[in-house]
């Protein structure tokens, strides 16, 4: 019997693995797919969320922890599998933001590098953005990676070390629970046997719950996005170099030169068809912001099902009723972002070490708990 048994492979997933190895576990990761091939490849690879001033103090704070980690975490990867995640930090550009004053003030209170720049400072960053520009905010530490490369990274590192058993295309039929304690799970390859289970299942999380009578409100919420092949660029800047939000929408550069935009939000179930609507809304959305895209190919136009959670808040910590049986989902736009502080804090958690955050806001039972008042008195 291993020691821990991961139900998961996206970033999530793997960053857990990798950590309960590392401190002389044994562990088994099941995966109904490929390693990385779900939400942590469909999204955009920016390094922090989108508004963080929006967002609620627990889920800054773990940004906080997670963005200063990225670099490092970045260069380990590249060192020692031969796979650059690409993490480039060049900063964000906000356009026509609405609430401009509240971000200046959370910037003064977190210490966070964000000024009001002019047109002129806008165009010397990125000189072919749409004509017009009054100006923006300038948020110079902003980074980002290659999310796809970032999993591949990862799945190469876990390969890699002798404390993991690797099971992918491996679908998880049921968990195994007896008189009250976790036993492993039951897959199409058999039955995984671990002293503790970590549900990192993503938008497919609640429905491995569902059949133990318990209600984990995590769901899928789609996004889809399309990536642009702009000309081989030699000798000097690409069409874009920075990451750029306007209206809800970013785009995203790539060192190759290549150029993402997002995304968008659905309530479509489990469905991840692209559709032509949202093919035209993302293409209208980039042309509007940096014009020479209507003159690129569109390379590839995907879809990816986040998982939702009340407040954006994920459930991080063990499942009441069930001994043994954790969780670590629901992390919605924000997967990539929070996964190496999400993932150390429930490390710690499971290894009794003591906690890099408070882990309160984020425990299922008292949440779980909360709902289950709400819902009996409303």
């Amino acid at each position: 019997m291993k020691d821990f048994l991961i139900i998961g492979g996206g970033v999530i997933g793997m960053m857990t693995a990798w950590q309960l190895a590392e401190a002389g576990h044994e562990v088994t990761l099941v995966e109904r797919g490929t390693c990385g091939g779900e939400a942590s490849w469909a999204g955009g690879g920016i390094v922090s969320p989108l508004y963080p001033w929006r967002h609620s103090a627990p889920i800054s704070q773990l940004a906080s922890w997670s963005e200063g980690r990225y670099p490092h975490l970045a260069g380990l990867l590249a060192e020692a599998t031969g796979i650059d995640p690409e993490f480039r930090r060049q900063g964000l550009l906000y356009l026509d933001l609405e609430d401009a004053p509240q971000a200046m003030a959370w910037a003064g209170r977190v210490d966070k590098p964000l000024s009001r720049i002019d047109a002129y400072a806008v165009y010397a960053r990125e000189p072919r953005l749409a004509e017009g520009l009054e100006g923006g905010l300038w948020m110079p530490t902003l980074g980002s990676l290659r999310n796809p490369r970032l999993g591949q990274a990862l799945r190469a590192m876990l390969q890699a070390l002798p404390g993991i058993a690797l099971h992918e295309h491996c679908p998880v039929e049921r968990l195994v629970v007896e008189r009250g304690r976790i036993q492993g799970v039951d897959t199409a390859a058999g039955r995984f046997t671990a002293g503790r289970v970590v549900l990192c299942g993503g938008a497919w999380t609640a429905q491995l719950l569902a059949p133990l009578g318990i209600a984990l409100p995590v769901r899928p919420v789609k996004g889809q996005m399309m990536v642009f092949k702009t000309p081989t660029v030699t000798g000097s800047r690409q069409w874009l170099e920075r990451v750029v939000l306007s209206g809800g929408r970013y785009l995203i550069p790539r060192a190759d030169g290549r150029v993402l935009v997002g995304s968008t939000l659905e309530e479509a179930g489990f469905d991840k068809t692209p559709t032509r609507e949202a093919r035209e809304s993302l293409q209208a959305s980039a042309v509007s912001m940096l014009p020479a895209l209507a003159e690129c190919e569109v390379e590839h136009h995907w879809s990816g099902l986040r998982p939702g959670a009340p407040d954006g808040l994920p459930f991080i910590g063990e499942i009441p009723g069930v001994a043994g049986l954790f969780v670590n989902a629901g992390h919605y736009r924000n997967g990539l972002v929070l996964a190496p502080a999400a993932t150390r804090l429930l490390v710690d958690q499971l290894l009794g070490r003591p906690a890099i955050l408070d882990p309160m806001p984020f425990q299922p039972a008292a949440r779980l708990a909360a709902a289950d008042v709400l819902a009996a008195t409303g």
